[in-house]
């Protein structure tokens, strides 16, 4: 990972100044983006993994050192069947095919949700790219798939006999993952949707308009720039 010196400015420094080093994205929007072209769905999501990978890049690049996707929900079972089954056949064929990539360049691939419900093949490719690029330390990518808040909490208080926070999260599927700090939501949408809600709740919020899809380079270094200019106060003055 960048040291603090050599992290890329995305912007002049704000109230407080400071650049996210760890950020979430809600990537909403390809649903919209595909039928605003009269294209299936799927091409959609598709779509939304190309930007996934180009912005993944991105995040290296200016410094971030944990980047975590919302892939697909635990409520995203209930969509049409068709859509499903298209999406998990894309799902298998990115990880085969663009594990290695990732891994040559540096990045630490991690799956957060839960793997029941998830096929044999697609939950041994999850391991396989997770154990591949384990050692890597450039960036992580924590990929929420079949990924609920809700579900996080419920799984990880079945698991706790602890009394601390810190014990609580060691129950959570990554624990190493820092709190985000800053969540992007695309598609002019406001809401978290069940996404991240422990990690979250001293989360700075930015809200775009794009469909994720269209969410640029630049989309991005704006989202940063606002994040530098807000002053994080952690419940103090």
């Amino acid at each position: 990972m960048a040291a603090a010196g050599e992290r890329a400015s995305v912007a002049d420094p704000g109230s407080d100044g400071a650049a996210a080093r760890y950020v979430a994205v809600i990537t909403d929007g390809n649903g919209r983006w595909a039928r605003a072209r009269g294209v299936p769905v799927n091409d959609g999501h598709s779509a939304g993994a190309d930007t996934v990978k180009a912005r993944l890049r991105d995040a290296a690049e200016l410094g971030i050192e944990e980047f975590t996707v919302y892939s697909f929900s635990t409520e995203n079972w209930s969509r049409p069947a068709e859509e499903v089954q298209g999406l998990m056949a894309m799902f298998s064929k990115r990880i085969a095919g663009e594990t290695p990539e990732l891994h040559a360049e540096g990045v630490r691939m991690r799956f957060i949700g839960r793997r029941e419900g998830v096929g044999e093949r697609l939950s041994e490719q999850m391991s396989w790219a997770e154990q591949l690029t384990e050692a890597n330390s450039r960036i992580t990518m924590f990929v929420a798939f079949n990924y609920g808040g809700r579900a996080e909490i419920v799984d990880a208080a079945r698991r706790f006999t602890g009394s601390t926070e810190e014990e609580f999260r060691a129950c959570l599927y990554a624990p190493e993952m820092h709190d985000p700090d800053m969540i992007i939501r695309t598609s002019g949408e406001r809401r978290l949707s069940n996404y991240l809600l422990w990690q979250s709740a001293y989360s700075e919020l930015v809200f775009r308009d794009e469909l994720w899809p269209d969410f640029t380079r630049e989309a991005l270094e704006q989202s940063l720039a606002e994040y530098a200019a807000r002053r994080r106060r952690f419940g103090g003055r």
